[in-house]
């Protein structure tokens, strides 16, 4: 079966075929849900015919999709389009080992390196209970991080199963003189027992390693034959010839890779793991013997005769020159949002560096917590911790701690009730303390307070020094001693923010360094902060409280934020995780039918795209990945592309308005802390303040003439729409009626009279419209929408929905009421986010006609963000020396 491009498997549109085998064909595809390139693979008819079957083939696909490693091609998704399975894969760049292989044999140090990593990944699956049983070169892809073990679909699940073959297998290539027959596998990679048709367990796949690495090292498959027959009398018979026949290959090698091919089970390396290590062993010194075969060898007998001094002699050599143990490898690997969830900007490891704790959000735009272990697929959601802030572990990692609903509540790490600790106002990160110390700060302008975990009345820790421009102590990490805690303190100049030192027993305070951001504590001894979109790491001596030598760049791309000076990693043991931040994004100009029609200015860490009322000129919010990762204002020509800087400040200047001329605009600016309203000419110039206050005001709206702001007001989280004179003559007006609601992306209409919004009063984001002189409050959107803006040639609402369609809706508009019509979608907005725009955002925009729309898209060459996972992290640090 062929599948023309441009057809759909579910959610995934075929773009080209890869390859095909006598299992399965094997297609490049794109995700339209995350915006991905994927490899698609679908399964003949006839091997999922019967419901049996493909029962059998779900069950195998949910055991192999736990197989979570960097040398595991990973699988994504199982699906059923009509009468067709699929199978959802990592799509790869680079080569076969096969291909590889046909232009001879591999350098030792390669040969060494590829076969720790495959025999890593086979140790994972082993653990896991899944043998391979069809290890060959055809399924090893070689790619700039290494291999990628492919075609686990041939595992066999290690557990009671129906007669039945495994349904999962496809390779995609039959280029070897054999054919894949009732005995599963490729016949030169298989072991006796499974030529056979005995049990098979995970010394079958160290079997067909050996003949891996037999073939890396010399360039021959081990067992070879003119016939089927042949081959299998030679596999059967005895083991190939020593591998050291070959030049440049030790005769180490050849023991560990002629105990692989033992022809009894029992006679083999009993685990991959140990096979792993003895190439390890032997990359440190491939000219030495394996040490198990120096464990092995009999002792002589002028050694058991000699004397109790040389006895201590050589007890004593052998201490000496005890071979160093191989260096820890440095891994990494991308963990994306589960499906329907988007993934925010905070991933705490546990204290044991086995779990993650994340902060999500859900399609209606509420936040939560989610635990992943790192050895599981699965992200298990905490019932409980809707409307999140943030959440932190505790000190054992039995406990999780965040804030929600302005308390700071716990709850254990398995799940459960919650309870209140305290009042917390806007916090969203904090830290807990070996004694059951909480530590964290409520908003801006508060230093950070201290809470017993038990409850009770926060006390202040830290004072904020006004003297020297201290406007926010903030983001807490408790040092090893459980006494001493680093934090943030944000300053007027954000070219003083610091990284400071305080006590539980002191209020005292001393600056350790300038930084973008906060920082935290990672052994074996540093402290991590972020500056300039990179993570920075710092010798840092625990005992004695100072800092050692200079700091060294670790990881690029990592995101931190000055506007509230937060980096998004955290460590534990030897392990370190960060979110990343690409930021590639175009402007992309789209018609009502979805078609794309071209692209505006350059590619771009955008956030927010604002079209002028006269529809020449277009205001976005832009990131400067390169010097600080704030958020300036630029200002584009709409036919040509052109682009200029409005702001430029060291401070966060993001969601753009029109004023009703197209000549100024309105923008929010953190320059004072609190978000405030500023104003400047679409050309650049003096900026002039609109509205200050001590609280958040975010997207600003004008009115029609220009005199009224409409904003979203912050208050502990909770977001109110006001409208605010632009004259700063007469009060403030509040719209919003209780308390308890977020109104968010509020919008005035193209007449003044009405105001559009966001709200999750009903349990999820739905999108409303109220006169401005009060009345009747008219939800228009159903199961769930966002970003409402108007079309200001008629009377008609976009939107977003829960799945990412841009809908439209008609209203009719009479005195104080409105009647809506039935939401009709549009095309899909392919926004390809992760998380990384915040809901306050506008991320697209209608032209003056109704008729285009701009919306912001991750560029195509793009790698998604997500939370990278890094083991053995301080390698990278010798690499930046």
């Amino acid at each position: 079966m062929t599948i023309a491009s441009g057809s759909r498997l579910g959610p995934y549109e075929i773009v080209a075929p890869l390859g095909a085998g006598g299992m399965g064909e094997v297609y490049r595809a794109r995700d339209t849900r995350l915006d991905r390139s994927v490899a698609v693979k679908v399964l003949p008819p006839l091997l999922s015919s019967s419901p049996d079957a493909r029962q059998r083939f779900e069950r195998e696909a949910k055991a192999i999709s736990k197989l979570s490693h960097p040398h595991i091609c990973a699988l994504y998704d199982i699906g059923r389009e009509g009468e067709t399975d699929y199978l959802v894969m990592e799509l790869l760049e680079g080569e076969t080992l096969s291909a590889r292989l046909a232009r001879g044999q591999l350098p030792l140090e390669q040969t060494l390196r590829c076969g720790i990593e495959i025999a890593g990944a086979l140790e994972k699956a082993h653990r896991l209970g899944i043998v391979h049983r069809d290890l060959k070169p055809g399924n090893v892809m070689l790619t700039k991080a290494g291999v990628k073990l492919l075609d686990f679909g041939l595992a066999k699940v290690l557990q009671p199963a129906p007669p039945l073959e495994s349904l999962t297998s496809a390779p995609t290539a039959a280029k070897d003189i054999t054919r894949e027959g009732t005995i599963l596998g490729t016949l030169q990679y298989m072991a006796p027992e499974q030529l056979e048709g005995r049990e098979v367990d995970a010394r079958t796949d160290v079997f067909a390693l050996g003949c891996v690495l037999y073939e890396m090292a010399t360039g021959r498959k081990a067992f070879a034959g003119a016939s089927q027959a042949s081959v299998i009398a030679a596999i059967l018979a005895a083991p190939p010839p020593p591998t050291s026949s070959s030049h440049a290959v030790p005769r180490s090698l050849d023991r560990v890779v002629q105990t692989c091919l033992a022809r009894d089970p029992d006679d083999r390396w009993q685990s991959a793991g140990d096979v792993g290590k003895e190439l390890a062993w032997l990359a440190q010194d491939p000219s030495a013997e394996p040490a198990a075969a120096r464990k092995s060898r009999p002792v002589l007998p002028w050694i058991v005769a000699a004397a109790a001094i040389a006895i201590a002699f050589a007890s004593a050599l052998a201490l000496l020159m005890r071979p160093r143990a191989a260096p820890a490898e440095l891994t990494r690997f991308r963990i994306l949002a589960p499906q329907g969830l988007k993934l925010l900007p905070q991933s705490y490891l546990s204290p044991d560096a086995r779990r993650l704790l994340m902060l999500l959000q859900d399609d209606a735009g509420r936040d939560l917590l989610g635990v992943r272990s790192l050895d599981s697929l699965e992200v298990r959601r905490l019932s409980g911790t809707e409307d999140a802030r943030g959440g932190f572990w505790s000190a054992d990692g039995r406990q999780i701690a965040f804030f929600s609903e302005g308390k700071l509540k716990r709850m254990p790490a398995e799940g459960g009730p919650a309870q209140v600790v305290c009042e917390s106002g806007g916090a969203f990160t904090g830290a807990w303390g070996q004694d059951g110390t909480i530590l964290f700060s409520k908003e801006f302008a508060t230093p950070i307070l201290a809470v017993s975990a038990a409850g009770g009345s926060p006390r202040p820790v830290t004072t904020l020094d006004t003297a020297r421009g201290e406007v926010w102590h903030s983001h807490p990490a408790f040092l090893p001693d459980g006494r001493h805690f680093v934090f943030a303190a944000t300053n007027l100049d954000p070219e003083k923010t610091s990284v400071m030192l305080g006590s539980l027993d002191t209020k005292e305070v001393r600056r350790l360094f300038l930084a973008d951001s906060s920082a935290f504590y990672a052994e074996p001894g540093y402290l991590l902060f972020g500056r300039d979109s990179a993570l920075f790491a710092w010798r840092f001596d625990p005992h004695k409280l100072q800092l050692v030598g200079e700091p060294v760049p670790a990881f690029d791309q990592v995101r931190c934020w000055r506007q509230d000076n937060l980096v998004a990693a955290s460590a534990a043991g030897n392990r370190l995780v960060y979110v990343t931040w690409i930021g590639r994004r175009n402007l992309v100009w789209v018609d009502r039918r979805g078609r794309e029609l071209g692209t505006l200015g350059e590619t771009a860490s955008y956030s927010d795209a604002r079209v002028s009322p006269d529809g020449r000129k277009v205001a976005v919010a832009r990131r400067d990945l390169a010097h600080g990762q704030n958020l300036d204002v630029w200002v584009l020509d709409a036919s040509r592309g052109t682009s200029s800087r409005v702001t430029s400040e060291q401070t966060d200047d993001f969601n753009p308005a029109w004023f009703p001329d197209s000549e100024r605009v309105a923008y929010v600016t953190s320059a004072n802390g609190a978000f405030d309203i500023y104003e400047r000419p679409a050309g650049g110039g003096q900026a002039k303040p609109l509205a200050r206050s001590g609280e958040d005001k975010v997207l600003p709206s004008l009115s029609p003439d220009g005199r009224h702001l409409l904003v979203a007001r912050g208050e502990q989280s909770i977001f109110s729409r006001v409208i605010l004179p632009v004259d700063g003559k007469g009060e403030p007006v509040r719209l919003t009626e209780g308390t308890r609601s977020s109104e968010q992306h509020p919008e005035y209409s193209p007449d003044g009279r009405w105001t559009a919004f966001d709200s999750n009063e009903s349990g999820q984001r739905e999108v409303y419209v109220q006169a401005v002189s009060g009345g009747e409050k008219r939800q228009v959107s159903i199961g769930g929408g966002q970003w409402p803006v108007w079309n200001r040639a008629g009377a008609e609402i976009f939107y977003a929905a829960r799945d990412g369609m841009l809908m439209s809706v008609s209203l009719r508009l009479a005195s104080d009421r409105v009647e809506a019509g039935e939401p009709q979608p549009l095309f899909l907005l392919q926004l390809g986010t992760q998380g990384e725009l915040p809901w306050v955002s506008h991320p697209f925009d209608v032209s003056p006609d109704g008729q285009r729309f701009l919306i912001i898209r991750r560029a195509r060459d793009a790698e998604p963000d997500g939370t990278v996972v890094v083991t053995n992290w301080t390698a990278a640090l010798a690499e930046r020396r």
